[in-house]
């Protein structure tokens, strides 16, 4: 073997398979870590056994190679692309519902109305905050639907103030029925006890 077949296998080829087998191997483990959170625990453990024998196979090139100082930086820019990958994928599967909790200081009677029009369900109280009487309208949605409920939000109350929370699961309930088409039966979700 030549010096440069050695120079492309050391300096060029090693690095780029321990950068993206880590890239592989943080991605997995992200979504690993979300899918736990939500409660699907028949897919967490496939993932958490690609994750470590991708990381497996990372880790020995670089204990073969602990003097060459571009297999940990391979190393650890994988890592950090990997998060970043992880989250993405993460925030476009848009798994599960979220609650949320709108704050308006006008009448909300608009906004209720269109989101029970859109199939939304919808649960509303009067309030006391800061500035004077509220109403508290709580709507528990599927995150992916969550771009058009801010859409209504800003077209019928643009000052409102909403929060957002994830829910690891919620039992029966009102959703839209495009949301029913969408998916919902794409991933295992648990049923209500």
């Amino acid at each position: 073997m030549d010096f440069l077949d050695t120079f492309w296998i050391t300096w060029i080829f090693i690095p780029l398979m321990i950068f993206f087998a880590r890239v592989s191997d943080v991605t997995i483990g992200t979504l690993r870590i979300v899918f736990v959170s939500k409660g699907f625990k028949f897919l967490a453990p496939i993932l958490g056994f690609f994750e470590v024998f991708i990381w497996l196979l990372a880790m020995s090139k670089i204990f073969q190679n602990l003097d060459n100082w571009l297999y940990y930086v391979a190393y650890s820019a994988g890592f950090a692309v990997g998060n970043y990958i992880g989250l993405l994928i993460e925030e476009r599967l848009a798994l599960g519902f979220v609650n949320l909790r709108i704050i308006t200081l006008a009448s909300g009677d608009a906004l209720i109305k269109r989101l029970s029009t859109e199939g939304f369900g919808v649960t509303t109280t009067e309030a006391m905050g800061t500035r004077g009487r509220v109403n508290v309208i709580y709507c528990v949605i599927k995150r992916s639907d969550y771009k058009h409920v801010a859409k209504i939000i800003l077209e019928y109350n643009p000052k409102a103030f909403y929060t957002i929370e994830d829910i690891r699961f919620a039992n029966q309930g009102v959703f839209p029925i495009r949301s029913m088409m969408r998916g919902y039966g794409n991933f295992p979700w648990r049923k209500g006890k």
